[in-house]
């Protein structure tokens, strides 16, 4: 088949209005659900004309505070119904909000406040302890807005509620922006490094609502919808934000870290049918003795994205719970996921086949299309892409290539047009002349039972050639010993060529992860000195 597979949606077809704003449309979609819930978190819940109403009156404070159009706010915020308030009232007023990582050091706000320019802070009480030590770096102070009671003890700020308490924007005043107008950005997670600043339109996230969230993911308005994926992750954005609102669906939202106990807790109580997490959390979700029981969920689909999804865990999930996990990919770029598997059509261990809208294509170092079967780069074509790198010419010009961007993972395609993930480009190794994409590896260990997780990296022997390495959680770590260490290299032998399996293997305790699961294989290779 042809590998730049064109989908049966042809998005030409689809237009948009020239002035375009994505919070009113979304506001506009929802005048006749008023009294439905549109939130739920842990304090209390938002029905769709209270958050309008909300939204209405963020975007006026906004403005009366003077902060003006196109200037950047940082939502350094937890997923409380305070969160989707800020997003939607920023945009409404043309203004664009920032949403980051909720887990990071006080040095990696600074940074993102020095680099986005940041006219505000709006941050999460809990939270203000390491954004005040972020700001104390900055020689220019932005205005700081402060949920809860926080504000009070801080010279200067302003609380989140004295913003809301003004008059509504009138319709008037929204914003007249354009779909191609900068509506927000997004921080790379940073799992090969530095996050990149990454500038997304109101466009992109009515294509990811039009291409995946309704056809794919198949949200409607009778779900209850829970991402363990946070909101400031473009991934959570969607599941949270994006596609539950394009519906006149309810969404549960959880402040906490998203362990498995959390996650049960909500799985239960709220009983939600639409579930978004990543692989990470369904491994430790299966390995958790407080598993609930088919009877006490109400799940009808679930999403993973992130890293790839092991057949094993996919096969595991759907076996207890008797419901699929729909594995895919997505990027910040992109902002959703572009390549899926769907309802009918699971593949576990593969990545599935392109969302309808959009264009992959496999290429080799010289740019060229790479046979069925073999390894190439990942290129992307589709309506969601972001438009750059907010102060990074360079990485554009070489991530954002005329109308394709190039993902940074490596992929296989096979004769039935099924995509099997073989690592990022920069964890990609060359053993004995060959790739060998330490993905598979990691699948292969995964089948033992002895293996909850586990991240394969490339390190020289003594000769400097390059041969694998595995680092492996156990899920019973007192096992660990040399015994076990021979039969987990035979086990991976028996599966793959002999030149893949790992010729070292270390028992570790935890894998290095950013906050949205996804492993960082360069921090092992740092620890490995290389």
């Amino acid at each position: 088949m042809d590998q730049a597979d064109v989908s049966e949606i042809d998005v030409s077809e689809i237009k948009l209005p020239e002035q375009f704003n994505f919070a009113r449309h979304i506001l506009e979609l929802n005048q006749d659900r008023a009294g439905k819930t549109a939130y739920i978190d842990d304090n209390r819940k938002l029905s769709y004309g209270e958050l309008a109403q909300a939204s209405r009156r963020f975007a006026a404070g906004l403005k009366l505070a003077g902060i003006h159009r196109e200037e950047r706010i940082l939502l350094v915020m937890q997923d409380t119904v305070d969160m989707p308030v800020a997003l939607l009232g920023a945009m409404l007023a043309g203004i664009v909000p920032v949403p980051v990582n909720t887990l990071l050091p006080a040095a990696d706000y600074s940074y993102m406040l020095e680099h986005s320019t940041a006219s505000a802070v709006v941050v999460s009480e809990a939270l203000w302890p390491v954004v005040q030590e972020a700001l104390a770096a900055l020689a220019t102070q932005p205005k700081i807005i402060i949920t809860g009671q926080g504000a009070a003890s801080v010279a200067g700020a302003l609380s989140f509620a004295s913003v809301l308490d003004t008059a509504p924007l009138a319709e008037a005043d929204f914003a007249r922006t354009r779909a191609d107008d900068f509506a927000f950005w997004l921080y790379s997670s940073g799992s090969t490094g530095r996050p990149k600043g990454t500038v997304h339109s109101h466009a992109n996230l009515f294509w990811t609502a039009e291409l995946y969230g309704k056809p794919v993911l198949g949200v409607r308005e009778s779900d209850l919808v829970f991402s363990a994926a946070k909101l400031f992750f473009a991934y959570g954005l969607g599941n949270a934000l994006t596609f539950p609102l394009s519906v006149g669906a309810t969404t549960v939202l959880m402040p906490e870290r998203p362990t498995p106990p959390a996650v049960f807790k909500r799985l239960t109580e709220h009983r939600p049918t639409v579930f978004c997490g990543v692989p990470t959390l369904y491994v430790a979700m299966l390995a958790s003795d407080e598993l609930p029981a088919k009877e006490q969920v109400a799940l009808r689909i679930c999403a993973s994205a992130g890293e790839a999804l092991s057949r094993e865990v996919g096969e595991r999930f759907h076996h207890h719970f008797d419901c699929h996990i729909l594995d895919g990919l997505g990027s910040t770029e992109m902002l959703h996921i572009f390549l899926s598997n769907r309802e009918g059509d699971v593949h576990y261990g593969s990545t599935g086949r392109p969302v309808p809208g959009y264009q992959l294509e496999l290429r080799d170092d010289n740019g060229h299309a790479v046979p069925n079967g073999e390894i190439g780069d990942l290129y992307i074509r589709g309506p969601s892409a972001a438009l750059l790198y907010w102060a990074n010419r360079e990485k554009s010009r070489s991530t954002f290539v005329g109308d394709w961007v190039k993902s940074g993972d490596k992929y296989s395609i096979d004769a039935d047009g099924y995509y099997t993930y073989a690592g990022r480009s920069d964890d990609m190794l060359k053993v004995s002349g060959q790739y060998v994409s330490p993905i598979e590896v990691e699948s292969a260990l995964m089948g033992h039972d002895s293996v909850l997780e586990c991240a394969v990296i490339g390190v020289p022997d003594a000769d400097g050639l390059t041969k694998t390495k595995a680092f492996v959680v156990l899920r019973h770590p007192e096992s660990a010993c040399g015994e076990l260490e021979d039969d987990l290299k035979k086990f991976v032998k028996s599966r793959l060529a002999p030149h893949k399996y790992p010729r070292d293997i270390s028992f570790v305790q935890l894998l290095p992860k950013t906050a949205t699961g996804k492993i960082q294989r360069f921090k092992l290779r740092a620890a490995e000195g290389h």
